[in-house]
């Protein structure tokens, strides 16, 4: 299907066995919960759906499944996080096989490339597949950095249609827009500057917190695009404890264990993520019980 490039993509978890093995049900149902709270469209293996923590054969069972499930009815995209381009390019066309309608594509793991190598890397990725391309710029995680000068620059290669902005500076999406207009379309990727991202500009929204809170995270998004800003705004002060979350390097497991706590899936990670113990848990713990107990009341926009 043609992926619209619009909205709230989740960046989805993938669940587990207790014993660390592939959950494919549970990832399933938890994709179903947020399909019906009014997602747009889902991107599997992420950092989130912990996608280095997955073998190669794993990573397409996945995406197999998630595809049959889904039938067309929101796009399914899926990270590309590999330490080598030409694998990178290898897991591109079979996540093409497996039926996803675009990718999410990262720089290279673990090395930390120059702009040409970045560039390449991308380039590289790009011609083994026919997919859209959503390039995910996180130099805080990933310490690689994409300024906008380098995104002018790549825009004669059409499968680049969208950028995941995790950059941590609501400039970027500016300097973007002046640099190079509405080449891209701009996803805001950190949670908890997803209201001052749309201010900007941003069309979609790379989230971690909907894992757990669908129903609020659509409702945000639907206040937001209505031009509803002071109710909006209500909604994100009450979020954004919450969405702090997905800022800190245990993001995986923080968000996991809101969806456990809200009644979508596990907390369980692969090592080496372990479960979270004693005075840290239970500082987690508070944030997302707080959230739970106050969460807005059903509203539409």
């Amino acid at each position: 299907m043609n992926v619209n490039w619009r909205g709230v993509f989740p960046a989805a978890t993938t669940q587990f066995h207790a014993d660390e093995s592939l959950n494919i049900e549970g990832t399933l149902k938890h994709v179903e919960a947020m399909i019906e709270a009014g997602i747009h469209g889902i991107i599997m293996l992420g950092t989130v759906g912990e996608n280095c923590s997955l073998e190669y054969a794993e990573k397409l069972e996945v995406l197999r499944a998630t595809v049959e499930h889904v039938n067309g009815r929101i796009p399914v995209l899926t990270g590309v996080a590999e330490y080598t381009t030409r694998l990178a390019g290898r897991f591109a066309a079979d996540a093409q096989q497996a039926g996803v309608d675009g990718l999410m594509v990262l720089p290279a793991m673990v090395y930390n490339s120059d702009p040409r190598e970045t560039a390449a890397h991308f380039r590289g990725v790009a011609s083994a597949s026919d997919l859209p391309i959503m390039i995910y710029n996180n130099p805080v995680s990933y310490k690689v950095d994409i300024k906008p000068e380098e995104f002018a620059e790549l825009a004669d290669e059409s499968k680049f249609v969208a950028i995941k902005e995790s950059s941590e500076d609501c400039r970027r999406i500016t300097d973007l827009t002046n640099i190079c207009g509405d080449r891209y379309t701009l996803f805001c990727g950190v949670d908890d500057l997803v209201l001052e991202s749309l201010v900007l500009g941003a069309s979609g929204w790379v989230s971690g917190l909907v894992n757990a809170f669908p129903h609020e995270n659509r409702l945000l998004w639907d206040l937001a695009t209505a031009g509803r800003w002071e109710d909006a705004r209500d909604i994100y002060r009450w979020y954004t404890p919450l969405l702090h979350l997905d800022t800190d390097v245990k993001l995986v497991q923080y968000i996991k264990l809101a969806v456990a706590e809200c009644g979508y899936g596990t907390e369980t990670t692969r090592a080496p993520r372990l479960a979270l113990e004693g005075d840290e848990r239970d500082r987690i713990l508070n944030i997302i019980r707080t959230g739970i107990e106050t969460r807005p009341q059903p509203q539409t926009a």
